[in-house]
């Protein structure tokens, strides 16, 4: 079953991933419940406080947040106030390149058209500018990382030194389970400090360290704008989650465009790996509005991060109410087409579709991590 047709089918139950830390702080977890990331200095981020139920409770919602139109919410972004009380309104971060590949970031408000299940949406809001995010770093600390580590972490510093200086990151290493290293910060110390921390270890838990991210990022983001950056070498062996019901989560969670950096080269990656890998990563994004990259060898790491950073900071961000009722929850397809006189083959890279949800309530304040276990030497 292909990745979209899984989504409109609802997926599988998810598990949660156990740990060491989430059985001693709140005991065994249940079926159902998110996979969490956990802190090294003292926390399991255990509580089942998710804004979203996990995919298994047959949830179909994503994408756009909902709030009842007599329910204004007042947020400030980049020195601006906006009242919002929409009750359809979908927001999308969209990328433009040309027929050659080459970024523009010129375009006006009216070289967009927006579709959403083929018809013609209105666009009511549209901004060009170098808007901070919340960031979350995930890199693969799995036995094969070992050789690769000094790379990748020097690439996931300059992917932060070359983005907005009101940006917000957070470490996270997953091998068999997921723990934060680095909560949300904007100092470069210490997230270096944070990567001292990881040691290679253990299997790859990709999806389960894609959900608890994306859910600890919807509970504890500052910024509105949203990204993961994944950096891995292989393939999921130890997760509970599926590709499916990953992406589904993420869309749940009206969750970040997600960037990759696959690492899929060398003798311990058979071709089969590498392959699988590769479509599971380029799915990733894609479903997202992210990028995928499978650099060659680890020379090409550091000018991926600069790009992905270049990527983000040039982003549209456009606004539009969908014409649909609330009352269809099936799941709606976006596309975006640029025309502009002097440019040729231009491509619109956003995400691909949304389930819409009615009456979503704010995030909660901040997780505070409840004081217990630490992660294991």
């Amino acid at each position: 079953m292909g990745v979209l047709a899984g989504l409109m089918a609802g997926g599988s139950g998810l598990a949660v991933a156990q740990s060491q830390a989430s059985q001693s702080a709140t005991g065994q977890t249940g079926a159902g419940q998110t996979p969490t990331v956990q802190t090294r200095k003292a926390a399991s981020l255990t509580q089942d406080s998710d804004p979203v139920p996990s995919p298994d409770t047959g949830l179909v919602s994503q994408g756009p947040i909902v709030v009842p139109a007599q329910t204004g919410v007042i947020t400030k972004e980049g020195g601006r106030f906006t009242l919002r009380t929409d009750a359809s309104e979908v927001r999308l971060e969209a990328s433009v390149i040309d027929a050659s590949g080459h970024a523009v970031d010129s375009l006006s408000e009216d070289a967009f058209h927006v579709f959403e299940d083929g018809v013609a949406q209105k666009i009511v809001g549209f901004r060009h500018e170098d808007l901070p995010v919340s960031l979350g770093i995930l890199i693969d600390s799995s036995g094969s990382m070992y050789d690769k580590r000094a790379a990748v972490d020097a690439a996931s510093l300059d992917l932060v030194k070359l983005s907005n200086p009101k940006d917000e990151a957070f470490l996270v290493d997953f091998s068999s389970e997921a723990y934060i290293d680095q909560d949300f910060t904007d100092s470069i110390p210490k997230l270096q400090q944070g990567l001292s921390y990881i040691k290679s270890s253990g299997g790859t838990a990709l999806y389960d360290a894609v959900i608890a991210s994306a859910d600890y990022l919807s509970k504890n983001a500052k910024r509105s704008k949203q990204v993961l950056l994944i950096v891995t070498d292989g393939d999921d062996n130890a997760s509970s989650a599926t590709l499916e019901s990953t992406i589904r989560r993420v869309q749940d969670l009206d969750g970040p465009a997600i960037y990759c950096i696959g690492l899929l080269f060398g003798d311990d990656v058979s071709h089969g790996e590498a392959r699988h890998s590769r479509e599971v990563l380029t799915e990733l994004a894609g479903q997202t509005g992210g990028l995928a990259f499978f650099p060659k060898s680890l020379k090409e790491v550091d000018g991926i991060a600069q790009e992905v950073a270049a990527d983000i900071r040039a982003q549209y961000t456009i606004e539009y109410h969908s014409s649909k009722p609330l009352s269809d929850a099936s799941y709606r397809t976006i596309h975006v087409e640029a025309k502009e006189k002097g440019y040729r083959g231009l491509q619109v890279r956003t995400r691909t579709g949304y389930f819409p949800k009615a009456g979503k309530q704010a995030p909660p304040p901040p997780t505070t991590p409840p004081g217990a276990a630490s992660r294991p030497n």
